[in-house]
């Protein structure tokens, strides 16, 4: 009897109260309940993403109002909220009407004030509305509400995915009061994790705003068509930041382009070019066919079937090393290698990285990558799939992917969501460590491959002295819906993982159809490299050189 008193009055109290206080307050669709979606600082620390905000909606019965009376009403109102004088008196002038809303969204400090003119024709109707703090922050990560079949509810983002556990949709309170405390009873019997909980996210929201001012930054100098990124923990799958650009405010998109709204990190699929190179390379070190040293004579050019692929400049080096090719971002080296590892070897490693599947992130509408070309024995398929043409990923399985390099050569499972906060306490959500996908000496052995590439890019002035970075930068051309590709249109794409020998963080940045710049080593270097500079610093990374 203790137990139950208990669940009644302290973890269902507010509800019970909820539900008294709504006897006497008019109900209105905005007027539920949903909880809160926090980020997290680094130190622990709580910051609201998307909270509850309450106040009131000003209404009146038109049919009541005297014609000698409403323009002491529209004076009232237009001293304390904001209006236009011409359509609140169509309002207030509809006497065949006997309901109207004149303002709100209203402070309860403002409420009153008017309360205080004595205005009997007016009424207050208590109501509630989701807020986003940050406007723009985290906007393709959080999503937000909107109507579907009649019912207000989560439409994208952790908003929808999450959306039966921030709200307390059909979820009444329908069991007698007495018969919880004295009754067993058990089809309606409410369990303690019911109702409106909170959601806290991995998002870090320092790192999350330094993000998108990189990609603001980005689309101003380059004039892009979009670009996006994604800051994740290659050891545990939590993400940090994850942001696109264009965005949008969350509390005011009412004007904008529906297309805007679904995160291409997630949802789309792109030809990701040399960044899938180091994927190839670790296929064939985990198969022990190559090494670092392993050399290849390059001419500029190699013929595959009917197909002559030629290195991004059109040159030749001579005798190069797997190294070499690395660094130098040698697309013969590539066919040279996938041809060491052999069509089917090379399809099972790709299977087994995951883009046979979805991540399964905790976000909605996950795009599944493209990999059909290699379910064909041509060559050539093979042959640029090493390069990264031919084949699509979504950025978040190539971001899983290519985290395996650096972790010992584990797949994680991507989230943006580390605990939900029920009335009893924090439930966590954190996913286990994935399967191994390739030998943690493979890993060692890549990760040395990319730190030297990117300690050469550049002579050396990326580099940070104190740091191991292991990186790679890869420049695709945009496929063109009528066939072939774009002769002026590229994908650039960039990432990295930090300190390289044991990182903590891996940054992924992309820019499409980026204007007067030809490769990705000049677009988004210096964005990769502040990233990773405020990162270090901002966690207190000790220096691992």
């Amino acid at each position: 009897m203790i137990w139950k008193l208990f669940m009644l009055q302290i973890v269902s109290g507010a509800q019970y109260a909820r539900e008294v206080e709504n006897q006497h307050v008019q109900s209105v669709p905005s007027l539920a309940e949903r909880g809160t979606i926090y980020f997290q600082k680094k130190n622990g620390d709580l910051v609201s993403g998307a909270m509850q905000q309450t106040g009131y909606k000003i209404t009146v019965n038109p049919e009541k109002v005297h014609p000698d009376r409403r323009n002491i009403i529209i004076d009232t109102l237009l001293e304390f909220v904001p209006g236009e004088r011409e359509i609140l008196i169509g309002q207030i002038s509809k006497t065949n009407d006997t309901y109207e809303e004149l303002a709100t969204k209203v402070s309860e400090e403002i409420m009153q004030q008017i309360k205080e003119r004595d205005i009997p024709e007016l009424s207050f109707y208590r109501e509630k509305w989701r807020i986003y703090p940050g406007l723009t922050l985290a906007s393709h990560t959080l999503g937000f509400l909107g109507y579907q079949d009649h019912e207000f509810l989560g439409r994208y983002g952790v908003e929808r995915t999450y959306d039966t556990v921030l709200s307390d949709r059909g979820k009444g309170l329908s069991v007698n009061f007495f018969a919880q405390i004295f009754g067993d009873i058990k089809e309606e019997k409410k369990t303690a994790f019911e109702g409106p909980q909170d959601v806290i996210t991995t998002i870090e929201p320092s790192v999350q705003l330094l993000l998108e001012e990189e990609l603001h930054n980005l689309q101003t100098t380059w004039n892009s068509e979009s670009s996006g990124g994604i800051i994740m923990n290659p050891k545990t799958g939590a993400i940090y930041a994850m942001a696109v650009a264009p965005t949008f405010d969350l509390n005011d998109f009412s004007e904008e382009n529906v297309s805007i709204f679904s995160n291409p990190l997630v949802e789309h699929v792109f030809e990701m070019g040399s960044i899938i190179k180091p994927l190839i390379i670790a296929m064939g070190l985990d198969m022990d066919v190559i090494s670092a040293e392993t050399g290849y004579y390059d001419s500029g050019s190699i013929v595959v079937g009917n197909k002559t692929i030629s290195n991004f400049d059109k040159k030749g080096r001579g005798q190069v090393t797997i190294n070499d090719i690395i660094a130098e971002s040698l697309n013969t080296g590539m066919v040279f290698a996938s041809q060491k590892i052999g069509h089917e070897s090379m399809r099972e490693y790709f299977r087994d990285f995951g883009f046979y599947e979805k991540t399964e992130i905790d976000l909605p509408n996950e795009g599944k990558s493209i990999v059909s070309n290699l379910n064909t024995n041509r060559d050539v398929e093979f042959a640029t799939a090493s390069f990264g043409q031919g084949i699509a990923f979504t950025p978040i399985s190539v971001v899983r992917a290519l985290s395996s390099l650096g972790n010992g050569g584990y797949l994680v499972q991507p989230h943006v969501v580390q605990s939900i906060r029920t009335p009893l306490g924090m439930q966590s959500v954190t996913p286990a460590l994935g399967r191994q996908v390739i030998q943690s000496e493979t890993s060692q052995e890549i990760t040395e491959i990319l730190v030297h590439a990117y300690d050469v890019y550049f002579e050396g002035t990326l580099s940070l002295p104190e740091y191991s970075i292991a990186a790679k930068t890869g420049t695709a051309q945009i496929p063109n819906p009528q066939g072939g590709y774009y002769t002026d249109r590229n994908l650039h794409s960039f990432f990295g993982y930090f300190p390289a020998y044991d990182p903590e963080f891996i940054v992924y940045l992309y820019t499409r159809h980026p204007k007067g710049v030809k490769f990705a080593s000049l677009s988004l270097s210096p964005s990769f490299k502040n990233l990773a500079e405020f990162l270090l610093h901002y966690y207190e990374i000790p220096p691992d050189r």
